[in-house]
């Protein structure tokens, strides 16, 4: 493949630059649990996460020499991730991207990365903060449209077409009015959404982002549980829907019956995104924002554990509730968003959609196409 960009790598529990990017923004530094390398290589995974704070997606894995790998791309306010072999979605500030693995069976890009993902479509929302993406069985991409409170899916020809809104939700209007952050899929389709609170007024979440945090099923509009706290990131496991307690810096398991709710991990920051591989959770955590996330059940937590909040990726074991592995982020990123795991990558890597790179690097099927 053509020449492209490669990762800021390094071994364990050593301090790496993020650059700054477009913007020119200070540097960041990552560093890395002991075992984190081993980890991935043992569970044959690479993931992505992404910062909407800097616009970055980060792509981790383990490189060739054993160290890890962290490959950063920038796309304007990165969020939402949904994986599928070979192919990534990501939200951004005004549109959904599909990103595409370019190598053939075989390639390797620039001697190491086995997964070159390359921006191939980008489908134009507009500004509707775009929270998490997923796909239908029957492929089409389904998203929270977290400012006219609803999940969408995309349009030939308008911003977006919803497809479900909460019915506590009198009308679509761009007033972000619940808070609706989070969604589950199951067998193709959306089954679980997150709400901060039932409000039906312009932004009224704000007023209720202590308590009041609702888990809703979305094929009956049943509301299994308004006991969380600014809950994120449903996921479907096994019989039981695991979620973010957000407010409360709590990975939960929620009974879908009942609505009963069992805590798993503490875990040191905001919590907002999450993957499930061979029975670990993959969270991202933020350092609490100023105003938005003050006065929080979270910030007496880390007091009374004399602990300080994170930036980062923490990998729990689900059954245990321990931090077995973590990526730490410190320095001008405080926040991230989303994680996705990638099962079967060892080593990813993406190219930006405005970059040197991209325009030179230039694929095609070598088979022609049928003229009709």
């Amino acid at each position: 493949m053509s020449n492209a960009i490669g990762p800021a790598a390094g071994g364990a529990d050593t301090a790496q630059p993020v650059p700054g990017g477009p913007a020119k923004q200070p540097n960041t530094n990552l560093t890395v649990s002991r075992g984190f390398a081993d980890w991935l290589r043992t569970n044959k995974l690479g993931f992505a996460f992404t910062s909407y704070q800097t616009g970055q997606l980060f792509l981790v894995g383990v490189t060739p020499a054993g160290t890890v790998s962290f490959n950063q791309q920038y796309f304007t306010r990165a969020m939402g991730l949904c994986y599928q072999p070979g192919r990534l979605y990501l939200g951004a500030l005004h549109q959904i991207w599909r990103l595409e693995n370019m190598l053939r069976p075989g390639e390797i890009g620039n001697g190491q990365f086995d997964m070159v993902l390359v921006p191939r479509n980008a489908q134009t929302t507009g500004d509707v903060d775009v929270h998490e993406v997923g796909t239908t069985s029957d492929g089409r991409v389904i998203f929270v449209n977290t400012k006219y409170s609803c999940l969408a899916t995309l349009d030939l020809n308008h911003s977006f077409r919803p497809v479900w809104k909460p019915k506590f939700i009198s009308k679509l209007a761009p007033e972000d009015r619940c808070h609706l952050n989070g969604m589950a899929m199951a067998d193709g389709k959306p089954r679980y959404v997150t709400a901060v609170s039932r409000s039906d007024i312009v932004t009224g979440w704000r007023e209720r982002r202590d308590q009041g945090g609702v888990l809703i099923e979305v094929a009956t509009d049943r509301v299994v549980t308004d006991q969380l706290s600014m809950p994120h990131s449903p996921r479907v496991y096994g019989d039981v829907v695991l979620a973010l307690d957000s407010g409360r810096g709590q990975i939960i398991r929620i009974d879908p019956q009942s609505g009963a709710r069992t805590d798993i991990a503490f875990c040191p920051g905001f919590l907002r995104g999450m993957s499930i591989h061979n029975g670990h959770a993959l969270v991202t955590v933020s350092k609490p924002r100023n105003g938005t996330f003050a006065g929080l059940a979270l910030d007496a937590a880390l007091k009374d554990r004399d602990a300080e909040p994170w930036c980062g990726v923490l990998v729990v074991n689900l059954a245990t509730g321990d931090i077995v592995e973590w990526v730490k982020l410190e320095g001008f990123i405080t926040e991230l968003f989303d994680v996705v795991a990638m099962p079967g990558i060892v080593c990813p890597m993406s190219i930006g959609p405005d970059t040197v790179e991209i325009r030179s690097t230039i694929t095609f099927d070598t088979n022609f196409a049928p003229l009709g």
